[in-house]
């Protein structure tokens, strides 16, 4: 007889659906407490753009070189201003492009630091190569997914991306703006790319959002831009915390 548990047919079935979801909760919950990782920096952007090296006359904006760079450098900043125990992890979606870019940047410092929430797709996706071996989750459920970006999330950088960026940026945005989320850094990256994409401006005007929801994020235009509004930001965050457990 197989027990319940072992039936491969059974686990994979809709009705067992409720024991996958909650493995998905469980599992990494036990993980990541084991790793003592409680805080992220949270890296989103297109699976699809690549490093421009192989084509320098290509004057377009490289911005896998970049988010590599602000990776390195936010990981290099974490590990001379705090002790191990309160590192910021460098965390992606753990798939190619901007993601492979942030881990990349992460692994060039401290492999340690880098992690990766992998999702299951029938293309495009697949673990890039420089994600700590114990920090590379795979996830099957979108939302299981979100759930564990915002229960780490201490700040959020999005580089130029497609459909799913933008799912994720709003959706966090929402989270913030309604309280459901503690209010943390968000920086839209590439200030040209988001002014042409979206006019947010346009959600005031129409009183769709209120004039202070436009202060939930921060534009920023270059490496030296996003790591200083971010290591201010989270600076000021370390302090209030430290007043407030005194």
């Amino acid at each position: 007889m197989t027990k319940a548990y072992n039936d491969a047919e059974f686990m994979l079935s809709e009705e067992a659906r409720p024991l996958r979801l909650l493995s998905e909760y469980l599992e990494p919950r036990t993980r990541l407490a084991e790793l003592n990782v409680h805080r992220a920096l949270i890296f989103w952007g297109s699976a699809r753009l690549r490093p421009r090296e192989d084509d320098p006359v290509d004057e377009a904006v490289d911005f896998y070189a970049q988010a590599r760079e602000l990776a390195a450098r936010m990981t290099r900043w974490t590990m001379e201003t705090h002790a191990a125990d309160e590192h910021y992890y460098v965390c992606t979606g753990g798939g190619p492009g901007i993601m492979e870019a942030a881990n990349r940047g992460a692994a060039d410092v401290n492999r340690e630091l880098s992690m990766g929430y992998n999702i299951e797709l029938p293309h495009e996706q697949g673990s890039n190569a420089y994600i700590s071996d114990a920090l590379n989750f795979e996830f099957h459920y979108f939302f299981m997914r979100k759930f564990w970006f915002m229960n780490v999330a201490k700040a959020l950088i999005i580089f130029p991306g497609g459909f799913g960026t933008m799912d994720e940026l709003f959706e966090m945005l929402t989270l913030i703006q309604t309280g459901k989320q503690p209010r943390i850094p968000v920086v839209l990256y590439g200030k040209n790319f988001w002014d042409r994409l979206i006019n947010f401006d346009v959600f005031v005007e129409l009183g769709l959002i209120a004039e202070r929801d436009i202060d939930l994020f921060y534009r920023a235009d270059s490496v030296d831009d996003a790591f200083d509004f971010l290591t201010d930001a989270l600076a000021q965050d370390t302090v209030t915390a430290q007043s407030r457990h005194g």
